[in-house]
């Protein structure tokens, strides 16, 4: 994962589409679905370490 659209496309992986509008929220909305992923073992640490450095 490089890009905020490779987040996209790996949540999308697990049926999560994420589009509001506002880009802002947009992020927040990502951080806490990997979040979730992560606490239900469902994602690698790596993985989710990737996606939050890539979010901030």
């Amino acid at each position: 994962m490089k890009t905020i659209y490779d987040i996209q496309q790996f949540l999308k992986r697990f049926g999560t589409l994420i589009y509001i509008g506002d880009r802002v929220a947009d992020l927040e909305l990502m951080e806490m679905e990997l979040k979730e992923l992560y606490q239900s073992q469902l994602i690698e640490p790596r993985e989710f370490q990737t996606a939050l450095l890539i979010l901030r």
